[in-house]
C-alpha cells in the first residue's frame, strides 16, 4: 500500500538540507507521496528507508523493456502531461507481420534496413510483431529473428505454439499479445517461464484491473494493457482514462503501459491512428503497413513530442553538409536551437549554393541568447572547428560568424590563428545574396 506524506517524511533524513530542491524534507515527501518526484531526488536516503520507500518511490507506471539486439522501453511516467514534467520513454514503432506471408522475411530485413537522419539523430523502426494467422508460427518467429534483431511482439492465443516460438527467443525480452479471462492463466505461465511482458486486454477497467492482479499473483510483474476501443474517440477517452488512474488515484492494478494497433481502423485512417497514439499515451504502437513516408512522419511526430518541454529544442552538434559542399566551400557557424539551423540550412539549401554549416553546442540557445549567457563565444566555436575537424575537410581557412555576434571576430582571430574571419549578414535570409557576392 502506497504510503502517506507524513509516513514517508518519517522515514526520511529530516535534515532540510534541501539538495532535493525542497526547503524542507516535509515537502519532498508530500511531492514523493503524491508521485511528483522520485526518491533519488534525495541523496541521503539510508538504504533500509529506500526498501520501505519502494512503492512510494515507483513510477505509478511501470516501466516494460522489450530487449533484443536494440531495446525498446515504455512506461515509468510521473505525470499526465509533458509540461508538469516530461515523459520519459517514447513510444515504441512496430511493424506487423503475419506468420503466412511467404515473404516475411525480405519485408522485415526492408523495415529492419530503414534508416533516416533527422538533424543528426538516425530513426529507425523499433521492432516487429509477428501474427498467428494459420501459417507457421514458429517457423515465421524463426524466419523474422534471422531477419532483424529487433524486438519482437508475439501475437498468439496458443501456449504451446507461444512457448516454441519464445524458446527462440532465449536471452531476449518479448511481448506476448494477448491475455484474457479465457486464458490468461496459461500464458501467465508461458510469460513467468520466458520472462516475457505479457498484454492484458478486458471489456471494462475493473475487469482489466482485476485481471492483472490475477496475473501478477501468478507470477508476471511485467504487463502491457491493451484498452481496445471501437475508434478514434473512444481510444482517446479510454487511454487518457487508465492514465489518470494510474497518475492521480494512483491505482497499480492499471499501472501499465498501452499497446495501440493502428490499422484496427483500416488503413486509410492508419497514419491519423498512430499520430494520436503517440500523442495520447500508447507505450508501443503496431502498423500493419510500413513505408518510408508514413514512418518518416510519425518518428519526427515522436521526437517533437517526446522532446524535453524544460529545455530548447536542440540540433546534435556537427559539421553539416549542404548541396554537396567541396573544399573550396564556405563555412558557416551558428548554435544548435533547432530553429536557428533550420532557419540557415533551408535558405542556403533553396539557393542552391554549397556550403559547409558549424553547429556548436550552445545548449539549445539562439545566437544572440547564447552570446548573452556566455555559451556561444569565440572559445566554444574554435573549439568545435578543432573538435569536428573542420581544417581538414576544406582548402581555405575561412568561417562566416553570424552577424548578430560580429564582436567576436577578432577574439576568434586569435583563437583560430591563420584564419579568415568573415562577419556574415543578420538574418538567415540575406545569407544566399551575401554568399554570392560578398564570397566569390
Amino acid at each position: 500500500m502506497a504510503l502517506s506524506g507524513i509516513q514517508i517524511y518519517k522515514l526520511l533524513p529530516q535534515t532540510n538540507c534541501k539538495e532535493c530542491g525542497f526547503p524542507t524534507c516535509l515537502a519532498f515527501a508530500m511531492k514523493l507521496a503524491a508521485k511528483q518526484v522520485e526518491l533519488s531526488g534525495c541523496p541521503y536516503v539510508s538504504d533500509e528507508s529506500k526498501k520501505q520507500l519502494a512503492e512510494s518511490a515507483a513510477p505509478p507506471i511501470r516501466l516494460i523493456t522489450l530487449k533484443a539486439g536494440t531495446e525498446v522501453k515504455a512506461g515509468n511516467e510521473v505525470v499526465m502531461f509533458r509540461h508538469e514534467k516530461t515523459f520519459y520513454n517514447k513510444p515504441g514503432l512496430f511493424i506487423k507481420v503475419k506468420a503466412s506471408d511467404p515473404d516475411i522475411a525480405s519485408k522485415v530485413a526492408k523495415a529492419d534496413a530503414y534508416k533516416v537522419n533527422y538533424v543528426g539523430m538516425d530513426f529507425t523502426i523499433d521492432g516487429f510483431a509477428v501474427e498467428a494467422d494459420g501459417g507457421d508460427f514458429v517457423g515465421a518467429v524463426k524466419a523474422v529473428r534471422g531477419a532483424t534483431r529487433r524486438p519482437l511482439i508475439l501475437i498468439a492465443n496458443d501456449a504451446a505454439q507461444l512457448d516454441s516460438a519464445l524458446s527462440l527467443l532465449a536471452n531476449e525480452s518479448a511481448l506476448i499479445y494477448a491475455a484474457d479471462a479465457s486464458n490468461y492463466e496459461a500464458l501467465a505461465d508461458v510469460a513467468r517461464k520466458h520472462k516475457a511482458a505479457l498484454t492484458v486486454k478486458a471489456d471494462s477497467f475493473d475487469a482489466l484491473a482485476d485481471l492483472t492482479q490475477k496475473i501478477q499473483a501468478k507470477g508476471v510483474e511485467d504487463m502491457v494493457l491493451d484498452l481496445g476501443g471501437k475508434n478514434l474517440g473512444e481510444w482517446l477517452n479510454r487511454s487518457t482514462q487508465a492514465r489518470r488512474l494510474a497518475i492521480k488515484a494512483n491505482q497499480r492494478a492499471v499501472g501499465y503501459p498501452t499497446v495501440f494497433f493502428a490499422g484496427q481502423n483500416g488503413a486509410e485512417k492508419e497514419a491519423v491512428c498512430a499520430a494520436q497514439a503517440i500523442a495520447k499515451y500508447a507505450g508501443f504502437v503496431v502498423l500493419d503497413t510500413f513505408t518510408p513516408e508514413l514512418a518518416y512522419a510519425l518518428l519526427v511526430l515522436r521526437e517533437n513530442i517526446y522532446t524535453d518541454p524544460q529545455k530548447p529544442i536542440q540540433v546534435q552538434p556537427g559539421i553539416y553538409e549542404i548541396n554537396s559542399p567541396n573544399a573550396d566551400s564556405p563555412v558557416l557557424v551558428t548554435t544548435n536551437f533547432s530553429i536557428t539551423y533550420f532557419s540557415v540550412a533551408n535558405e542556403v539549401e533553396g539557393s542552391g549554393l554549397p556550403a559547409w554549416l558549424l553547429v556548436t553546442d550552445a545548449e539549445g540557445m539562439s545566437v544572440l541568447t547564447a552570446w548573452a549567457a556566455g555559451k556561444f563565444d569565440a572559445e566554444r566555436i574554435a573549439k568545435a572547428v578543432k573538435g569536428f575537424n573542420v581544417a581538414e575537410k576544406i582548402s581555405k581557412k575561412r568561417i562566416i560568424l553570424p552577424g548578430h555576434v560580429a564582436v567576436l571576430s577578432g577574439e576568434l582571430e586569435e583563437e583560430l590563428a591563420g584564419w579568415e574571419i568573415r562577419v556574415g549578414p543578420r538574418e538567415a535570409v540575406d545569407l544566399p545574396v551575401f554568399m554570392k557576392q560578398a564570397l566569390n
